[in-house]
């Protein structure tokens, strides 16, 4: 289903139910230049193996659509799926963009995964964007915007009437993001979201998962500025800032740690590459131990 461009992109949808995830892709209608947003590799945790069944229904779909794509964008470096980037650029030549911030994330995790491999300056991804940096999608102009708090890196696309706002807002019978990953802030948090519910009221805004609210039957990852301002029990209008913060941190400390957590992010702060094949010509993801309590681990 294409959702209508009203003076904005054209979009379509692809959600993975297996992690809750909403892939994008958006197009110019006059010109059919277009871009991929947040892809998903499809991943079995369970046996370790990868694919892109996922990532070609996109791909055949830019091309039912005649589409040609100049983009793979990122919003953030996900905890809850691994990246198809990079099969993204290796079918289609589309360089892969993110925040540039990446670069404080991966700071933070190359230490924990002991990841030496790492590109420096987050040198994996083909283009940093700047808050307020603007690019060409065909005769659209996508503006970036800085919107931190679930993640210190977290960047927002706006395209003309439609704005992709990644994990900083949810549906507005929802809410919003956690912000208990390492670079995390609630009130960070609040003051992107209050960036974006500033914007028009009639801007589309499309979220990258859904997790269906009590009482809704169907997965849904599209609204607008107007019905988030007035419908989202964490941030419509009304709430204020202290409230906010109080309600998010109270409501992540009670919160597991994503499934895949520890694989998405070696992978995806590498913009979809694996880590390097070590002798034995196998890869290898790491999973750092800790112990809760007692004695430590001896060899």
């Amino acid at each position: 289903m294409v959702a209508a461009a009203t003076g904005g992109p054209a979009v379509r949808a692809f959600f993975d139910e297996a992690t809750n995830t909403v892939t994008y892709l958006v197009w110019d209608p006059a010109t059919k230049r277009g871009a991929v947003i947040d892809p998903v590799l499809d991943w079995d945790n369970r046996s370790g193996e990868a694919g892109t069944a996922s990532a070609d229904a996109v791909l055949r779909a830019a091309g039912d659509e005649g589409v040609a794509l100049d983009w793979v964008l990122e919003t953030h470096v996900h905890a809850d799926h691994l990246t198809a980037a990079p099969y993204v650029k290796a079918r289609t030549g589309a360089p892969i963009g993110i925040g540039e911030r990446i670069k404080d994330v991966q700071t933070i995790f190359r230490p924990v995964f002991n990841a030496e491999d790492l590109a420096p300056e987050g040198g994996d991804f083909d283009r940093l964007f700047r808050d307020g940096e603007e690019f060409a999608l065909g005769s659209l102009t996508a503006r970036v915007m800085h919107v931190p708090g679930h993640t210190p890196a977290c960047v927002a696309y706006r395209i003309g009437d439609a704005v992709f706002v990644g994990d900083t807002l949810f549906m507005p019978d929802y809410g919003t993001a956690r912000c208990d990953f390492p670079g995390g802030s609630a009130r960070a948090l609040w003051r992107s979201i209050r960036r974006l519910l500033d914007l028009p009221p009639a801007t589309r805004v499309f979220t990258a998962h859904d997790y269906k609210a009590p009482g809704r039957d169907a997965y849904a990852w599209e609204s607008t500025v107007a019905e988030q301002r007035a419908r989202n029990p964490h941030v419509k209008d009304g709430t204020t800032e202290e409230e906010f913060i109080a309600m998010r941190e109270a409501r992540d400390a009670k919160l597991s740690p994503p499934a895949l957590l520890v694989p998405s992010i070696q992978v995806n702060m590498r913009a979809g590459r694996f880590p390097p094949a070590e002798s034995n010509g196998v890869r290898y993801l790491r999973i750092p131990v800790k112990m809760r309590e007692g004695p430590a681990l001896t060899p």
